[in-house]
């Protein structure tokens, strides 16, 4: 009996060593994984940049479910990684290690001695390289490569933020598709018109309806009429092109050349000495915009997708 109640007050008197916090899939997260995430954030440990391109460091150290959401997310990036077979080899790894070594003008063992300074392993740092390296190719693949800014993006954000201006000029290309009146048979041409124009209204293709009806003697691939700036076209064109947007077409238009349906292929400012100044930062700009959004929808997918349990703190 004596025994029985000195093992039963150990037991009382035991500390609580670590505590499961969160579950995804089947990978748990202990409440010292996010102690130590938080430390290593706050020492400059090593800490993989992937997730915190969303995220303020130094309030997720304020945070503790914040904290615990990066290290969620972390644990279905790894997932995806090993779903989609994207594991990077040790060789691989080695020549990531030999370009930091190089772009920081070290040797590996100045390196290596670098790592120690601050607790850190070679075998960790090659962990933690491998890590970042898969993470980095599957938000590549997931996000970053289907990430596009154009140069419409570009001009239209340009002129949201600084609004209109006398030396702004939009630069077009354009297809067509042209009906010519035969014989003076102005009627007829005005009727192919309309037809085609009920075809484009039901899905089917500019481009190819401009090559099956187009009556333009110098017809190109896709109906394609070239590329004009503002006020250079025929007054008909000019003013319709400039009430739709990239990818529409204008309605019919009776023009000196007979029946004419104009596509916007392209729309560019151009001419504004401070638009070109400033294109490449409005690029990066949008693109970071573009990146956060399409990340956060990708992980709200895994999320979705995932088995996720919190036992909170």
């Amino acid at each position: 009996m004596m025994l029985l109640l000195g093992l039963f007050l150990n037991f009382a008197n035991a500390k609580l060593v670590d505590k499961i916090v969160a579950i995804v899939n089947d990978q748990p997260i202990t409440l010292s994984d996010v102690e130590k995430f938080k430390s290593k954030l706050k020492t400059g440990g090593l800490v993989d940049d992937a997730l915190l391109k969303l995220s303020d460091p130094a309030a997720l150290q304020k945070d503790q479910k914040a904290l615990l959401n990066e290290l969620i997310d972390e644990k279905l990036l790894d997932t995806e990684v090993k779903h989609k077979k994207m594991e990077v080899t040790i060789e691989r790894v080695e020549q990531e290690i030999r370009t930091i070594a190089t772009n920081n003008n070290v040797s590996r063992q100045q390196l290596q001695t670098a790592l120690q300074v601050k607790g850190v392993t070679l075998s960790q740092y090659q962990d933690f390289i491998k890590t970042s390296l898969e993470r980095q190719s599957l938000i590549e693949r997931e996000v970053t490569s289907r990430i596009r800014i154009s140069d419409e993006d570009i001009s239209s954000y340009y002129l949201a933020k600084k609004g209109p201006s006398a030396t702004q000029i939009f630069e077009y290309q354009l297809s067509h598709i042209l009906f010519i009146p035969k014989s003076g048979d102005d009627n007829t041409a005005l009727t192919r018109a309309k037809a085609t124009e009920e075809k484009l209204k039901n899905g089917q293709s500019f481009d190819k309806l401009a090559e099956q009806l187009s009556d333009d003697p110098n017809f190109t691939n896709g109906g394609e009429l070239g590329t004009f700036r503002a006020g250079e076209m025929i007054k008909e064109i000019d003013a319709a092109v400039r009430k739709i947007s990239v990818g529409e077409y204008t309605p019919i238009l009776k023009t000196q050349r007979g029946y004419q349906i104009v596509k916007i292929n392209k729309r560019t400012l151009i001419s504004d000495p401070k638009l070109e100044e400033e294109r490449e930062n409005i690029r990066r700009e949008l693109y970071n915009e573009a990146f956060k959004r399409q990340f956060r929808l990708w992980l709200a997918q895994r999320h979705d997708e995932s088995f996720i349990r919190i036992n909170g703190f």
